[in-house]
């Protein structure tokens, strides 16, 4: 465990310009590395992406670029005649830049009482959560993407096509037919390749199914295994893959502050009850579960889906209002058919019946852009007892700031694929 002598720190803190208040600069070069090399490998989404500087001058947006592809140049030359040549097209896009950040306080006896430094030990942890948290802003950027193909329902082994998120099931595993079909997607769309092979970012969870294929080649088994990226497990079908826990993983947030899912007691298609909230919808579910004024609150605006108990269908629809007295549900949009006493319903944003739905990114090159964490990307600040209003030196604090965004550049480029696993029942979102 790696300790550092607290008089280095001596009459030294923040990044205020104030006297007597500034770390000298060799500590603050080394926290400032030592914060990035703790977070960098927590960005295994910031991995494959185009890099671009943070603003100069600290401004708040900022502008990637994204280059068309030329046409063929298919007309002969005439011997002697120079062509009228060509030019670049390019096309600017912006985005803005946001900052984040968090720190820890630190108290006078348990700076004296330590055996360790815990200058050290609280820049270790904030430096796993700065990476963990830059990471999932690039990581949901990517999910909102485009281009989708959803593993198929494979029940008693009859293959199901699947249309959206909403009708995945248990059945619909991540295979290696899929991987070839989104390789073959982005080979159509001209994707260059990623040094020589397209990547894929996948959750431990649907790797467990994809590893057991007979296509699978793990990375220690490579011709040449020193060259791997961070994170890389194996390959398939032309695609290496990098491993991620924060692969997106799609699940709705509990219904009910007892229950995961509520249940339909009756419907009405009138609005013969309009309370305040909820006013002006037409289309009106009572449920069993008590609900209370704060969980009333936090429904309005999700998704749901409700499942038939007679005829096995779902639905998916929006929650407009809440009456948590009387135990109404009102909904945007008018149910695809008409909710039975004992219905069931789900959190609507994972799969079917409310499962968690996972997501593999298979990506080509330039498909994305993100903000360096270099350069002021991201920095570290620590300030010492006494700073700000603490007149009997009892405090201090360590931290980390962050500008940060990422930004699509080619939506033909990337490709996501969604699926369940073994783990689906009970994996949590991220």
């Amino acid at each position: 465990m790696e300790k550092m002598k607290l008089q280095l720190f001596a009459a030294n803190t923040t990044e205020s310009a104030a006297p007597g208040n500034n770390l000298s600069a060799e500590m603050k070069t080394y926290y400032e590395k030592r914060l990035i090399d703790l977070a960098e490998p927590r960005l295994v989404h910031d991995q494959f992406a185009d890099k671009y500087p943070i603003p100069a001058g600290g401004g708040k947006t900022i502008e990637f670029r994204r280059y068309d592809s030329l046409e063929k140049a298919s007309k002969p030359i005439t011997e002697g005649v120079t062509p009228a040549g060509n030019s670049l097209n390019v096309t600017a896009l912006t985005e803005t830049v946001m900052q984040y950040g968090d720190w820890i306080q630190l108290s006078d006896m348990l700076e004296m009482s330590a055996v360790d430094n815990n200058v050290v030990q609280a820049t270790r942890l904030l430096g796993a959560q700065a990476g963990r948290t830059l990471d999932s802003i690039t990581r949901d950027v990517l999910a909102g993407g485009t281009n989708v193909i959803y593993a198929p329902d494979m029940t008693d082994g009859e293959k199901t096509e699947v249309r959206s998120r909403a009708e995945i099931t248990e059945n619909c595993r991540l295979t290696a037919d899929l991987i070839f079909r989104a390789a073959a997607q982005l080979k159509g769309m001209n994707a260059d390749p990623i040094d020589d092979k397209y990547v894929a970012i996948i959750h431990p969870y649907v790797a467990y199914d994809l590893m057991r294929s007979e296509e699978w080649i793990d990375a220690h088994k490579y011709a040449t295994p020193e060259n791997i990226y961070a994170g890389e497990i194996g390959r398939i079908a032309g695609v290496r893959f990098v491993e991620s826990t924060e692969a997106k993983i799609f699940r709705g947030a509990d219904l009910c502050d007892s229950s995961r899912t509520l249940t339909v007691s009756s419907y009405s298609g009138s609005a013969a009850v309009t309370p305040a909230v909820g006013e002006g919808s037409t289309f009106m579910i009572t449920v069993s579960e008590k609900l209370t004024a704060d969980r009333a609150q936090m429904l309005i605006g999700q998704k749901i889906q409700i499942c038939s108990t007679e005829t096995g269908a779902s639905m998916t629809g929006t929650i407009k209002g809440v009456h948590p007295n009387t135990r109404y549900i009102f909904l945007a949009e008018n149910p695809a058919f008409t909710p039975a006493s004992g219905d069931i319903i789900y959190p609507g944003e994972g799969g079917k019946g409310g499962i968690s739905v996972f997501s593999t990114i298979v990506l080509g090159a330039h498909a994305y852009a993100v903000t360096e964490i270099e350069g002021g990307g991201l920095t570290h600040i620590v300030k010492q007892l006494g700073y700000g209003d603490d007149p009997l030196n009892q405090r201090s604090s360590v931290g980390w700031k962050a500008t940060k965004c990422a930004k699509r550049l080619v939506e033909q480029y990337m490709v996501r694929i969604e699926s369940a696993s073994s783990y689906s029942a009970n994996a949590a979102a991220n």
